[in-house]
C-alpha cells in the first residue's frame, strides 16, 4: 500500500478529488443544482479536512460519508455522463481505501438503484469488485445485496454485461472466501477452538462464525440452495439462477477453497448433486461431474458414503448404452481419478477393504476395461467419423485428422497416424495430456450448451492414458512407501542392535508400532493390487495386441512391466506370473505354441473370462491380422520344423521389455524366471542368435538357420539385444542367493526341455539355457559354492550326455569355461588357502572322464591343458584329479584324445614336477605308463617312455627333497592307519616310500618291456636300464632284492616266454609303407631282439652292481637263475639272441670291463662281423644322452646305512659261482656244437661268432677255475673245441668270414680255439707237477687239428661242399643256405707249428716221453708228407717237413737217451716208413710246375737225406739195425732212382733230382766206405750198386752214339739227349765221389770199370748238341786224374 500511502499519493488524491469535484459542479450547474452545491461544499470539506488532520486518509475515512455524498446525488441524476464521472470518483477514493462501512453500505444502495434503472451496467460491476477487492469494510447485508446486484446483471439482455457480470461473480464469491480464508491467518496465533454444534443438521449455529466466514458460510449455503432451486436464506434480492451457473461456482469455491471446508468441516453435501435429468443434458451433467470431481477429490474423507454412490455413478456413465459425450465426459472425470493414487488407496481403504461395501476400486478399473472393449466392439455411432470433419475446430477438442486419412500413408513415405486397430476397428491414438496430469477437454467446454461431436478415439486415448497413469500412480506410490518401510526397518534394526541400553525399550516399541504398521500398508497395497490387476492386465493386453503405435506399445508394455515388478515386491506370484505371461505372449509371434505360456498356473488369465461387475468380459486373444511391419522371419523352436514365423517390430518391443523387466527386476521374478527365460529362448532362436564363448550370445551366421530372414532394422537390434541379454545375466551377480537359485532352476528346466526337444534328431538344439547357465556362473563366481553343484551336476549329468553332438559340446564347453573361470577367479580367501573350494572347483573336470563321448572328453583335456598352461603352478591338492582324467583315457578312445591328454601329460612332467605334492609322483609313473601301453600311436609310447625317462631323472635330481616329503607323509598316513586299526597299503610295502616310487617306475617300464610294439620294447628297456644304472645307486641297499627279483628276474621270464612262443610268420611291411628290414621280418625276429636287450641290461646291472649285489643274502641263488637265462638264450635257435647271451656271459664274468657311455659312444657290434678276441664293449646300445653324473662306488657308499659298506670285489671271489659259470659253459657248448641227428633246410647251425665267442670266454673262466680243472674237464673242453671248429658255415655267410681262398688265415673262432689251448698249456707250464700229465692230452687235442689240413672234420652227417667250389661264383644270397666246410689248411698249419713249439719246450717231460708224443707228431705227420703233392695246400707237407725236421732234431735225441727202455721202439719204424713215404711220394708234381720249384723242392728233400745222414746214422750203434737196414736201402734206392730202368715214353719226362740222387749217393759212399765196420754185407750192397751204374752208362753212351751217326742232320729226340746228358754227369759225379772217398774203400775192379768209360766217352765228341758236349767236357775232365806216365813194362805195344 506504500503507493497509495505516500505523501506525494495523497497529494494527489486530494487534487484528483477536487478536480472531480469541479467538474461534478460544472457539469451539474445548469440542471442540477443541489449537487452542484454539495459539490462545492464537498470541496470545502476535503481542503479544511487535509488542512487539519495530518492523517489526511485516516480523516478521509471517517468523514467518508460526506465526502461521498456529492457523488452519490451525482449518480441519481441518472444522466450518463455525470453518473460515468461520479463512478469513476467513487472507484478512486475505494482504491485509496477512504470509504468507510456506512459510506460503503450507501454506495451499494446506490447501486442498486442503478442496476434497476439499467444504467451503466459494466462500470456498475467494476465498481462493485473495487468496492469488494480493495477491502474488507462491506459484510452482511450489504454483502449479500453487492452480490445479488451481481447476479442480476448476470441475468440480463446484454451480452458483454452477461459475461462481465459473469465474471464479477466469480471474482466475487472468490473473494469472499479469501477474505475468510485472510481472517483465519489473522487469527491463527489465537487459539480458538470453534465451538461445533455436534448433529447433522445442516441449519448450524452461525453465531460462532467470525463476520467474513459468516459471510462465506452463508454465501455458499445459499449458492446450493439455488442450485437445488430453493430459495436462497440469505442473497435476498434473487430474480432468476441457471443451474450451470450455480454449479460452476460451487466448484470453483470448493476446488479453490477444499480447506476452509475441512476446517469447518460444514456438511454441504446434502444440497449437492440432484439426480440427472431423465435426458441427461451436456451442460448440467458436465458440471455436475465438475463438481463431483472435486468433492471427491476435496473432501473424500468428509464424505466417504456420498462418494461411493458418486463413483458408482461414475462408472455407470461409461456404460456403452450411454451417450459418447456422457462417456467422454465421465472417462475424463475417472481420469481426473486416475492421477491421484493416495486417493484411490483410500478408496481401497474405504470400500474395497470394508466387508459389506461396494469394490469401488476394482469396479473403477474394469470399468475402464470394459469401456475400452466396447470402444473396440461396438465402433460408435454417435458421430460418424466423416461428419466431424468440418465442425471439428471450433468443437473446442483436439484436431484430428480424418479417420480415412489414416491409410494415406502406406508406401508414401509418410508415418501412419498413431492408433489401435483391432479386428477391423481402426482408433487414432490422439495426444491428450502430459502424462500425469489430467488436462480434461470436455469437462471444461463450459460454454457449450449443445452436446459437442467427440473426435474419434478421443475416449479410447483418454481411456487409456487413464490405465496409464493408474498404473504410474498406484506403483509409484506402493514402490516409495515400500521403499520407507524397507529404509525405516534397515534404519531401526540398525539402532536397535546399537549398544545403548537405555533406548532400547523404546526401539523395541517402535519397531513393533511399526510392524503393525506396515501390516496394515502392506495389506492395503496388496488389496489394492488384487483389485486392479485382472481389469488392467485384461484392458492393457488388448490394447497391446490392438497398438499399432511404438509409442503407445511402449507405455503399454512400461505399465506391464510396472505392474509385474510391483506384484513381484508384494510377492503376489499369480498376478505377477499373468503380467509377465502377457508380455512374453507379446514377444512371440501370434498362436505360437509356447507350452510354459499356456500351462502354467500363472496364464490362469489366457481364455478365461472374468466376471467384471456382473459382465462377461472375454479375454481376448491376440489377433492375427494386425497391420504391424515384420521385421524378422525365422524358424520356431520346436521339435517338428513347422515351417517359420514371423517376428514383427512390436514382438521386438515386447522382447525388450522382458529382458528389461529381467534385468531390473530379477530379484522378484521368482518362479517366473521360467516364462521370461523359456520366451527369451525362442525369441532367440527365432532371431537366429547362436552362442558364442562365454556364453554370449551373437547373431549367428545366416547359414546356420536358412529360413531366417533379417530386415536391417532388426539387424541394428540384434547386438543390442544380445547385449541386453549379457547384461541381464550379468546382473545376476546383484541378486539374492534365493532369486540366483530361482534363476538357475529356471535356466536348468530349460535346458532339459531344449533337451528333450533335441533326442533323436540332428536338428541344431537351443543352446540358450546352456549358455546362459554358463553366463550365470561366470558372473556369480565370489559366491560359486552355493551355485556350484546345481549347475555343474546338471552340466555334467545332463547335458554332456546328450546324444546330440552341438549339445554336447556345449555343455562341455560351459563346464569346462566355468571351470576354468573358477580356477582363475580371485576368490576370498584364495584357493591355495580353500583346499575344499578347489577341489570342488576341479571335481566335475574329474567326473567328465565317465562321459563315453569322444568330443566331451576333448573338450575335458583341452580344458586340462589350458589349466596346466595358467593354474598349473597353483594346484596343489588338485593334482590327483587333473592326472586322474589323463590317466582315465583308455586306448579305445581314438587317437586325437589320446594325442591331447599326452600333451597335457608332457606339459606336467616338463614344467610341473616340481611343484606338485610328491604324493602325486607316483601318479605321474602310473599315467605315463599306460599311455606307454596305449597302441594307437606309436609316436606317443615312445615319447611317454621318454617322459619315464624324464621322470626319473627329476627323483634322481631332487631325490633328498622327495625322500624327506614323501617320509612326512607316510609317518602321517601310517599313524592315520594306526588308528583306524586298518594296515596301510601301497605297493612294494616294506620298502621306503621314495624306493617305492622308484620300484613303480621301474615296474611300469618292466611292463613296457613286454608290449606288444618291438619300438617300444626296445626303447622301455633301454630307458629301464639306463635308469637302473644312472639311479639305482639312490635305493636303499634292501630295496636292491626287490629290483633283482621283482623287476628284472620278472621281467626275464617274460621275455624268454614271449621269444620264445613268439610268431614265426614274416610280417610283410610295419603299417603304413615302412618297409621292414629281412632281420626283424618275423614276430620272432622283433622279440629276438627284445631278448638281447633286457638280458644285456640285466648282466650289466649284475656287472656293474655287484658290489651292492654281493652282500645281499641269496647272491649266489640269482647267479644261478642268471647263469640259466644266459643258458637258455644261448641255446636258443636264433643267432642274434645266443650271441647276446654270450655276451653278457661274458660280461657278467667280467671279462669285459664295463665301458661308461660317458667314456666312449658305443654302437653294438653287427651280428656277423669277424669279431675282435674280446667282443668289445657289451654296454647295451648308447642311450642318446649322455650321463653327466659318475657314480662312483666310493661316492656312494656312504649312502648305505648298513653295519658295514659292502666290500667291493672285483674278482668274485667265491669259486662255486664260477664252478657255476663253468658248467653253464659246458651246457652251452656241448649243446650248442653237438651236430644235429638229420639235417633240412631248416635246421639251426650255430654261427661262427657264437662259437667264437663261446671259445673265447673260456681263456678268462678258465683263470679263477684252474686250481681245480682236471683231465675230466680238459676231455669235455676237448669235445667242444672240437665240435666248434668242425661247424660249417651257410654259404650266405661266407663272403663275410672266409678269407678269400688265396689268403692263409685262420677265423676267429680258430684262433680262439688255439688261444684257449695257449691258455691251457701256458697254465701247466708254470702248474704243478701234477698237471704236466695232460701235455699229452694237449699235444692229441693239436694232433686232431693238424689232421684237418688233408682231411676235413664231418659235422655230423651234413653234406659240405668243398670251399673252392662255394667260393662266390654260386652263391645266390636268398637261395636255400648251403654249407660250406672252413678252409682249415692253416688252422692245422698254425696248430703244428703250436705242436713243434710246444714239444721242443717239453720233449724231456716224463709224460710226453711216457706217452708217445713223438710217435704220435711223425704218424700225424705222415700223411701230409706222403700226399705230399696230393695234399689240398702245397704249404702244408713243406711245413710238415721243416716240422719233422725240427721236432726230430729235439726228439732224435731224447730218443736215444731212452734206447734202453725201449719207449721209443715203436717210433724208428714209423719214422722211416715215413721217410720212404716222402722222399718216394706216390703223388706226380702237377704239370705247372717251374724248373726252379722242382729245384727247391729237390732241395727240401736234400735236406731230409742230409738230416739222416747227421743225425741218424752217424749214431747207428744207438738204433735198432732193422731201421738203419731200411735207411741204406733207401738212399741206394734214391741214388738209383734217378734213371727208370727202361726209358719209355711215359718215365722219360720225369724231371730228374740230381742233387738228391748225388746226395743219396754220396751219403751212401759216405757210409759204405768210410766205415770201417761196416758189414761185408753192406760194402757188397754198394759194390753192386756201383756196377750196375757203370754197365747202365756204357750201354746209354753206345747207343747214342749210334743214333747220333744214323741221324744225319736231324737233332735226336730230346729225352735222348737228356739222358745222355744225365748220363754223363752221373759219371761225372761218380768219379768226383771216388776220389773223394779213402782209396782203400774203393774195389780195384770198379777203377777198372770207370777207366773203360773212357773210350766211350771220346767217341762222342762228334756229338751235334752243345748240350751233350759241355756234359762230355766235364765228364771228361776228372780222367785227367787217371792219366799217369806208363808202367815201365809195356804189354803189347799197348800203353
Amino acid at each position: 500500500m506504500s503507493g497509495t500511502n505516500s505523501p506525494e499519493a495523497v497529494k494527489k488524491l486530494l487534487e484528483n478529488m477536487q478536480s472531480d469535484l469541479r467538474a461534478l459542479s460544472l457539469e451539474c450547474k445548469k440542471k442540477f443544482p443541489p449537487v452542484k452545491e454539495a459539490a462545492e461544499s464537498g470541496i470545502i470539506k476535503v481542503k479544511t479536512i487535509a488542512a487539519r488532520n495530518t492523517e489526511i486518509l485516516a480523516a478521509l475515512k471517517e468523514n467518508s460519508s460526506e465526502v461521498v455524498q456529492p457523488f452519490l446525488m451525482g449518480c441519481g441524476t441518472k444522466e450518463p455522463k455525470i453518473t460515468q464521472l461520479c463512478l469513476a470518483a467513487i472507484q478512486r477514493l475505494m482504491s485509496h481505501e477512504v470509504v468507510s462501512e456506512t459510506a460503503a453500505g450507501n454506495i451499494i444502495n446506490m447501486l442498486w438503484q442503478l442496476m434497476e434503472n439499467s444504467l451503466e451496467e459494466l462500470k456498475l460491476l467494476q465498481t462493485v469488485l473495487v468496492l469488494l477487492t480493495t477491502n474488507t469494510v462491506v459484510h452482511d447485508e450489504s454483502l449479500s445485496k453487492a452480490i445479488v446486484l451481481c447476479f442480476r446483471l448476470h441475468f440480463t439482455k446484454d451480452n458483454i454485461t452477461n459475461n462481465t457480470a459473469a465474471a464479477t461473480v466469480r471474482q466475487v464469491v472468490t473473494v469472499v472466501f479469501e477474505r475468510m480464508v485472510a481472517e483465519d491467518e489473522r487469527h491463527r496465533d489465537i487459539v480458538e477452538q470453534p465451538v461445533l454444534i455436534q448433529g447433522n443438521s445442516n441449519r448450524r449455529s452461525v453465531s460462532t462464525l467470525k463476520p467474513c466466514a459468516k459471510d462465506a458460510y452463508m454465501l455458499f449455503q445459499d449458492l446450493c440452495q439455488l442450485v437445488n432451486a430453493d430459495a436462497p436464506y440469505w442473497l435476498v434480492g434473487m430474480t432468476e439462477m441457471t443451474r450451470t451457473f450455480g454449479l460452476e461456482l460451487l466448484e470453483s469455491v470448493l476446488n479453490d477453497f477444499p480447506q476452509v471446508f475441512l476446517q469447518f468441516r460444514q456438511g454441504s453435501s446434502s444440497s449437492s448433486s440432484p439426480a440427472p435429468v431423465e435426458k441427461p443434458y451436456f451442460p448440467i451433467c458436465m458440471r455436475l461431474l465438475r463438481v463431483v470431481s472435486v468433492l471427491i477429490k476435496q473432501f473424500y474423507s468428509l464424505l466417504v458414503t456420498e462418494c461411493e454412490i458418486f463413483l458408482s455413478l461414475l462408472v455407470k456413465f461409461l456404460d456403452a448404452d450411454k451417450p459418447q459425450w456422457l462417456r467422454a465426459v465421465a472417462v475424463e472425470s475417472i481420469h481426473r481419478l486416475c492421477v491421484q493414487p493416495q486417493l484411490l488407496r483410500s478408496f481401497c481403504q474405504s470400500y474395497d477393504m470394508k466387508q459389506h461395501s461396494t469394490k469401488v476400486f476394482r469396479d473403477i478399473v474394469n470399468a475402464l476395461g470394459s469401456f475400452i472393449q466396447s470402444l473396440f466392439l461396438v465402433p460408435p455411432t454417435g458421430n460418424p467419423a466423416t461428419t466431424n470433419q468440418a465442425g471439428n475446430n471450433n468443437s473446442g477438442g483436439p484436431v484430428s485428422a480424418p479417420a480415412n486419412s489414416g491409410m494415406l500413408g502406406i508406401g508414401g513415405g509418410v508415418t501412419l497416424l498413431p492408433a489401435f486397430e483391432y479386428r477391423g476397428t481402426w482408433i487414432p491414438i490422439l495426444t491428450i495430456t502430459v502424462q500425469g496430469s489430467a488436462k480434461a477437454t470436455y469437462l471444461e467446454m463450459l460454454d457449450k450448451v449443445e452436446p459437442p461431436t467427440i473426435p474419434e478415439g478421443y475416449a479410447m486415448s483418454v481411456a487409456f492414458h487413464c490405465l496409464l497413469d493408474l498404473v504410474r500412480g498406484i506403483t509409484s506410490m506402493i514402490e516409495g512407501e515400500l521403499g520407507e518401510v524397507e529404509t525405516e526397518c534397515q534404519t531401526t534394526t540398525e539402532a536397535a542392535s546399537s549398544p545403548t541400553q537405555s533406548s532400547e525399550q523404546q526401539e523395541l516399541q517402535s519397531t513393533s508400532d511399526q510392524m503393525d504398521k506396515e501390516i496394515v500398508s502392506r495389506a492395503v497395497w496388496e488389496e489394492m493390487v488384487n483389485a486392479c490387476w485382472c481389469g488392467l492386465l485384461a484392458a492393457l493386453s488388448l490394447l497391446l495386441d490392438a497398438s499399432t503405435d511404438e509409442a503407445a506399445t511402449e507405455n503399454i508394455l512400461k505399465a506391464e512391466l510396472t505392474m509385474a515388478a510391483l506384484c513381484g515386491r508384494l510377492g503376489l506370484v499369480t498376478s505377477r506370473d499373468a503380467f509377465i505371461t502377457a508380455i512374453c505372449k507379446g514377444s512371440l509371434p501370434p498362436h505360437y505354441a509356447l507350452t510354459v505360456l499356456n500351462t502354467t498356473t500363472a496364464a490362469t488369465l489366457s481364455n478365461k473370462s472374468y466376471s467384471i461387475q456382473g459382465q462377461s468380459v472375454m479375454m481376448i486373444s491376440p489377433s492375427s491380422e494386425s497391420h504391424q511391419q515384420v521385421v524378422a522371419v525365422g524358424q520356431p523352436l520346436a521339435v517338428q520344423p513347422q515351417g517359420t514365423v514371423m517376428l514383427t517390430s512390436k514382438n521386438i518391443q515386447c522382447m525388450r521389455t522382458l529382458l528389461n523387466l529381467a534385468h531390473c527386476h530379477g530379484a522378484v521374478l521368482g518362479t517366473s524366471w521360467q516364462l521370461v527365460l523359456a520366451t527369451l529362448q525362442h525369441l532367440v532362436w527365432i532371431l537366429g542368435l547362436k552362442p558364442s564363448s562365454g556364453g554370449a550370445l551373437k547373431p549367428g551366421r545366416a547359414v546356420e538357420g536358412p529360413s531366417t530372414v533379417l530386415t536391417t532394422a532388426v539387424m541394428t537390434d540384434l547386438p543390442v539385444i544380445s547385449n541386453i541379454l549379457s547384461r541381464l545375466f550379468e546382473s545376476s551377480q546383484y541378486l539374492d542367493d534365493v532369486s540366483l537359485h530361482h534363476l538357475i532352476n529356471a535356466l536348468c528346466s530349460l535346458s532339459l526341455e531344449a533337451m528333450d526337444m533335441a533326442y533323436g534328431n540332428n536338428k541344431e538344439p537351443s543352446l540358450f539355457a546352456v549358455a546362459k547357465l554358463l553366463e550365470t556362473g561366470l558372473v556369480n563366481m565370489h559366491r560359486i559354492e552355493i551355485l556350484w553343484r546345481p549347475l555343474t551336476g546338471h552340466l555334467l549329468e545332463k547335458v554332456c550326455q546328450h546324444p546330440n553332438s552341438r549339445m554336447r559340446e556345449w555343455g562341455a564347453e560351459a563346464l569346462t569355461s566355468l571351470i576354468k573361470a573358477g580356477l582363475t577367479f580371485n576368490h576370498d580367501p584364495p584357493l591355495s588357502q580353500n583346499q575344499r573350494l578347489q577341489l570342488l572347483l576341479l571335481n566335475p573336470l574329474k567326473e567328465m572322464s565317465s562321459i563315453n563321448h569322444p568330443d566331451i572328453r576333448l573338450k575335458q583335456l583341452e580344458c586340462v591343458l589350458q589349466i596346466l598352461q595358467s593354474q598349473g603352478d597353483s594346484l596343489g591338492p588338485g593334482w590327483p584329479l587333473v592326472l586322474g582324467v589323463m590317466g582315465a583315457i583308455r586306448n579305445d578312445q581314438g587317437e586325437s584324445l589320446i594325442r591331447t591328454a599326452f600333451q597335457c601329460l608332457q606339459l606336467v612332467v616338463t614344467d610341473f614336477l616340481p611343484t606338485m605334492p610328491c604324493t602325486c609322483l607316483q601318479i605321474v609313473v602310473d599315467v605315463a605308463g599306460s599311455f606307454g601301453l596305449h597302441n594307437q600311436e606309436l609316436n606317443i609310447s615312445l615319447t611317454s617312455i621318454g617322459l619315464l625317462w624324464n621322470i626319473s631323472d627329476y627323483f634322481f635330481q631332487r631325490g633328498e627333497t622327495i625322500e624327506k616329503e614323501l617320509n612326512k607323509e607316510e609317518a602321517a598316513q601310517q599313524k592315520q592307519a594306526e588308528e583306524k586299526g586298518v594296515v596301510l597299503n601301497r605297493p612294494f610295502h616294506p620298502a621306503p616310500p621314495f624306493d617305492c616310487l622308484w620300484l613303480c617306475l621301474y615296474a611300469k617300464l618292466g611292463e613296457l618291456c613286454v608290449d606288444p610294439r618291438p619300438a617300444v620294447r626296445k626303447s622301455a628297456g633301454q630307458t629301464l636300464f639306463s635308469t637302473i644304472g644312472a639311479h639305482g645307486t639312490l635305493l636303499q641297499h634292501s630295496t636292491w632284492h626287490t629290483v633283482i627279483w621283482k623287476v628284472l628276474f620278472h621281467l626275464l621270464d617274460r621275455v624268454r616266454e614271449s621269444s620264445t612262443t613268439a610268431d614265426k610268420e614274416k610280417i610283410e611291411s610295419g603299417g603304413g609303407n615302412i618297409l621292414i628290414h629281412h632281420s626283424r621280418d618275423t614276430a620272432e625276429k622283433q622279440w629276438a631282439e627284445t631278448w638281447v636287450l633286457t638280458l644285456a641290461g640285466v648282466a650289466r646291472i649284475f656287472n656293474t652292481r655287484r658290489y651292492l649285489l654281493q652282500p645281499l643274502g641269496d647272491f649266489s641263488r640269482a647267479w644261478d637263475v642268471l647263469l640259466d637265462h644266459i643258458q637258455s638264450a644261448a641255446l636258443s635257435k636264433n643267432n642274434e639272441v645266443s650271441l647276446a647271451a654270450l655276451k653278457s656271459f661274458q660280461e657278467i664274468l667280467q671279462i669285459v670291463s664295463p665301458v661308461r657311455d660317458s667314456d666312449k659312444p658305443e654302437t653294438p657290434p653287427a651280428v656277423n662281423v669277424p669279431v675282435p678276441v674280446l667282443i668289445g664293449s657289451i654296454s647295451g646300445p648308447g642311450l642318446s644322452r649322455p650321463f653327466v653324473r659318475t657314480d662312483s662306488v666310493g661316492e656312494r657308499l656312504g649312502r648305505y646305512s648298513s653295519s658295514e659298506p659292502p666290500i667291493v670285489t672285483d674278482e668274485l671271489e667265491d669259486l662255486n659261482l664260477w664252478w657255476a659259470a663253468w658248467n653253464t659253459w659246458y651246457r652251452i657248448g656241448s649243446e650248442s656244437t653237438k651236430p644235429p641227428v638229420t639235417f633240412d633246410k631248416l635246421t639251426f647251425i650255430p654261427s661262427q661268432p657264437f662259437l667264437t665267442a663261446l671259445i673265447q670266454i673260456f681263456p678268462a673262466l678258465y683263470q679263477h677255475i684252474k686250481t681245480g680243472f682236471n683231465m675230466d674237464d680238459l676231455q669235455k673242453l676237448g669235445v667242444i673245441l672240437h665240435s666248434a671248429v668242425s661247424v660249417p658255415i651257410s654259404s650266405d655267410a661266407s663272403p663275410f668270414i672266409l678269407p678269400s681262398y688265396t689268403e692263409a688265415v685262420l677265423t676267429s673262432l680258430q684262433e680262439a680255439v688255439l688261444t684257449a689251448l695257449d691258455v691251457l698249456q701256458k697254465a701247466i707250464c708254470v702248474g704243478p707237477e701234477n698237471m704236466q700229465i695232460m701235455y699229452p692230452a694237449i699235444f692229441d687235442q693239436l694232433l686232431a687239428f693238424v689232421e684237418f689240413s688233408c682231411k676235413p672234420p664231418q659235422y655230423g652227417q651234413l653234406e659240405t661242399k668243398h670251399i673252392a667250389n662255394a667260393k662266390y661264383n654260386q652263391i645266390q644270397l636268398f637261395a636255400p643256405a648251403e654249407w660250406v666246410a672252413l678252409n682249415y689248411v692253416p688252422f692245422a698249419e698254425r696248430s703244428l707249428e703250436v705242436v713243434v713249439d710246444l714239444y721242443q719246450k717239453t720233449a724231456c717231460h716224463k709224460a710226453v716221453v711216457n706217452e708217445k708224443v713223438l710217435q704220435n707228431i711223425i704218424k700225424t705227420l705222415r700223411v701230409p708228407l706222403s700226399l705230399k703233392y696230393s695234399c689240398p695246400s702245397e704249404s702244408t707237407w713243406k711245413l710238415a717237413v721243416s716240422s719233422l725236421l725240427k721236432v726230430l732234431s729235439i726228439g732224435l735225441p731224447v730218443a736215444r737217451q731212452h734206447a734202453s727202455s725201449g719207449k721209443f721202439d715203436s717210433m724208428w719204424p714209423e719214422l722211416a716208413n715215413t721217410f720212404e713215404d716222402f722222399l718216394f711220394t706216390k703223388s706226380i708234381p702237377p704239370d705247372n710246375l717251374s724248373i726252379q720249384e722242382f729245384q727247391r723242392n729237390e732241395s727240401i728233400d736234400v735236406e731230409v737225406v742230409q738230416l739222416i745222414s747227421t743225425e741218424i746214422l752217424p749214431y747207428a750203434n744207438f738204433i735198432p739195425k732193422e731201421f738203419v737196414g731200411q735207411i741204406m736201402t733207401m738212399l741206394n734206392k734214391g741214388s738209383i732212382h734217378s734213371q727208370s730202368s727202361s726209358f719209355t715214353e711215359a718215365e722219360i719226362d720225369i724231371r730228374l733230382r740230381e742233387e738228391f740222387s748225388k746226395m743219396c749217393f754220396e751219403t751212401l759212399l759216405q757210409f759204405s766206405f768210410s766205415n770201417k765196420v761196416t758189414t761185408p754185407q753192406e760194402g757188397y750192397i754198394s759194390r753192386m750198386a756201383l756196377s750196375v751204374l757203370l754197365k747202365r752208362s756204357q750201354d746209354v753212351l753206345h747207343r747214342y752214339i749210334e743214333d747220333e751217326r744214323l741221324s744225319g742232320k736231324c737233332p735226336l729226340p730230346r729225352q735222348q739227349v737228356t739222358e745222355i746228358i744225365f748220363v754223363l754227369k752221373a759219371v761225372s759225379t761218380l768219379i768226383d765221389s771216388l776220389k773223394k772217398t779213402q782209396p782203400e774203400n774203393v774195389d780195384g775192379n770198379t777203377w777198372a770199370q770207370v777207366i773203360a768209360l773212357y773210350p766211350t766217352l771220346v767217341e762222342c765228341i762228334t756229338c751235334s748238341s752243345t748240350e751233350v758236349c759241355s756234359a762230355l767236357k766235364e765228364a771228361l775232365v776228372p780222367f785227367k786224374d787217371f792219366m799217369q806216365p806208363p808202367a815201365s813194362k809195356v804189354q803189347n805195344g799197348e800203353s
